[in-house]
């Protein structure tokens, strides 16, 4: 008797980023000093974040729990593109990409919900400074990243569930540089037009929603505070907007490298630990 699994692919194929041998190992250059780049940055980050007692607030301990999401978003699917740039044959295994695709929804669900607890932060500290420190207690904002990990693993489970059940007998060959959910249950053997609805029902109303509750709170306070908030609006545009397979990279590449910028370069309680931490080490 065949189990669920018995027709499964026993690998993908990812086609990848296309090019010239001259332009994939520039693009391998590229994309290992933007990783470099965001590894230290987002470290550096957290380590101030821990280290440094006059940045035990909620903002920053907000910011600690996104600069290690970032961390993970990352590193779920840039090393393995940075590698596979000058591989001719890109094979991931299925047990791989199932990893990759939990990972990747588990992360993103994390940073969602993380993206509206820093929007209510701020939208508590601009409109009602005075029950500021009420609200935003430690309970709370513990409660708040509690909550991204649970709504994150749910939703990686749902996935997961979903795909693994799923007849893989024709196709293997992904149009993508990672493990991408949307493009591997196309390739199934069963009905197409069904597995778009039910993906678009379970992440596009997910995302959607984050995205429209996120906009609806910074209404209330754009005007306030447009100058401090518009890095952070980018970072939420760029993370819930859709791309292609190359633009996608902005998701995994691009949007982890500017929290560091945002909160190093624009961020006066930062660059003062950062000289601080400095002045005890000489």
């Amino acid at each position: 008797m065949e189990g669920p699994n018995d027709s499964l692919a026993s690998e993908f194929v990812l086609l990848g980023l296309s090019g010239s041998w001259e332009t994939k190992v520039f693009l391998m250059m590229i994309f290992s000093s933007i990783y470099l780049g965001i590894i230290l940055g987002n470290l550096s980050i957290l380590f101030l974040v821990i280290f440094d007692s006059h940045l035990h607030s909620p903002m920053y301990f907000l910011l600690a729990n996104l600069s290690f999401i970032d961390v993970g978003v990352a590193s779920t699917t840039v090393p393995k593109m940075i590698t596979d740039l000058l591989k001719e044959h890109k094979i991931i295994s299925f047990k791989g990409c199932i990893t990759q695709i939990c990972f990747i929804h588990i992360m993103g669900g994390v940073e969602m919900v993380l993206l509206m607890a820093m929007a209510f932060d701020r939208y508590t500290a601009i409109c009602t400074p005075l029950h500021y420190s009420n609200i935003m207690n430690p309970k709370i904002c513990v409660s708040f990243v509690i909550t991204g990990w649970v709504i994150g693993v749910i939703h990686a489970m749902s996935k997961f569930a979903f795909i693994i059940n799923l007849p893989f007998c024709g196709p293997n060959k992904v149009d993508s540089f990672y493990c991408d959910f949307p493009r591997i249950i196309k390739l199934a053997c069963t009905d197409g037009a069904k597995l778009e609805f039910i993906v678009a029902a379970n992440s596009g109303f997910m995302s959607m929603g984050t995205f429209f509750l996120l906009i609806l709170s910074y209404i209330f306070i754009l005007v306030a505070a447009f100058v401090t908030l518009s890095a952070h609006i980018t970072v939420v545009v760029l993370f819930f907007t859709p791309f292609d397979k190359y633009l996608f990279i902005a998701d995994f590449a691009i949007t982890p490298a500017l929290n560091p910028i945002i909160y190093t370069l624009r961020n006066k309680d930062i660059k003062v630990a950062i000289k601080r931490l400095s002045k005890q080490g000489h």
